[in-house]
């Protein structure tokens, strides 16, 4: 279990900004000062962004970062231990995915851990086990073996996902989100019916909370889903990977769930289209350029984010480095973006 860094610990852990423990959310979002990236070719305003934009990468525990969230070399191991509150001192950072309750549930203790790591204005993606999100269940391999008896159970959502979560982040949580790997081609068929035992599913969920529902295949962005969604108070994660569609057509879906109002937005900007995981770990790696810049995806998700917090919603935004090549990077220059898109409101 991560402990957290003495005092002096967290000092050599910090990249050159420091001191974020103190401040106010909306300060906390400052772009990143030129110098900051001035190595990587980018450029930078200094103008702070919305309080309720909140930008964060899948994880925090990558070595390739130095110069860019460390100030020194540190190994993944210590990084994964350690790394948290250096992390959530960036000027940039103020949000950060937990995947690794997808893989084992987590306890209260474990989330209280973190929680107690970052500033109060911090918020975690957290996404649910699979154990109750995937269809089948799979050997070590990955291969599927038989069909999962826990998949959509309330109960267990409930006992071993919402309470420890709840419980251990409090006011630190920003989104409990339910990634649902590929289903089985025979329950595509008739979406229909696995779209209504979702709806049962999230029905049964306490009432009130930030849910988000990710997806895998295409084929589940219909209306019956988004409009699903809407009625049970859930949202749409918008899902940027391979195996989805094109942003233009997952905006598309979210103004169908929306149905001419706005509502917080909560994105994973996973990985570039044409690629697969393996082989963007091993183009990307160490993780410090923006190899592939994906421009149309970065306007467009910017468009979007300005729209929402201008009408006083929140946006949750968390990038991985399978996306361009370096998640703080893909982050700094969505920021940017996002600071052009709002020059309107400030004029």
């Amino acid at each position: 279990m991560p402990q957290p860094l003495r005092d002096a610990e967290q000092l050599s852990f910090l990249a050159p900004a420091q001191g974020k423990q103190s401040v106010t959310p909306a300060q906390a979002l400052l772009v990143p000062p030129p110098e900051f990236f001035a190595q990587n070719g980018h450029s930078n305003s200094g103008r702070p962004l919305n309080a309720r934009l909140f930008l964060g990468t899948s994880s925090w525990a990558f070595a390739g970062w130095r110069d860019l969230v460390y100030r020194d070399s540190y190994s993944e191991a210590q990084l994964s231990r350690q790394g948290l509150p250096a992390y959530s001192q960036h000027p940039l950072l103020n949000s950060v995915g937990i995947d690794r309750g997808f893989y084992a549930p987590m306890t209260a203790q474990q989330f209280a851990l973190y929680a107690s790591q970052v500033p109060g204005g911090f918020r975690f993606l957290v996404k649910a086990p699979e154990l109750i999100t995937g269809a089948l269940r799979r050997d070590e391999t990955g291969a599927s073996i038989e069909f999962n008896p826990n998949h959509l159970d309330p109960v267990l959502a409930f006992d071993q996902f919402i309470a420890p979560c709840r419980e251990g982040l409090g006011e630190k949580l920003g989104v409990m989100v339910f990634q649902f790997s590929p289903l089985p081609r025979a329950w595509l068929f008739d979406s229909a019916r696995w779209i209504g035992r979702l709806g049962e599913f999230i029905a049964k969920l306490p009432a009130g909370l930030p849910y988000a529902m990710e997806f895998r295949d295409s084929t589940l962005l219909t209306p019956r889903m988004m409009r699903m969604l809407a009625q049970c108070g859930a949202h749409f994660c918008l899902s940027l990977h391979d195996r989805m569609p094109p942003i233009e057509r997952q905006l598309r879906a979210l103004d169908e769930h929306e149905r001419g109002n706005c509502g917080p937005l909560f994105v994973r900007w996973n990985l570039r289209a044409g690629q697969h995981y393996a082989q963007a770990k091993a183009r990307y790696a160490p993780f410090n350029t923006l190899m592939d810049p994906d421009l149309p995806t970065r306007q467009a998700l910017a468009q979007r984010i300005a729209r929402v917090v201008q009408r006083g919603q929140t946006a949750l935004v968390i990038a991985n480095n399978k996306a361009e090549g370096c998640a703080p990077l893909t982050l700094h220059a969505l920021a940017q973006a996002v600071a052009q898109n709002l020059e309107p409101a400030r004029a």
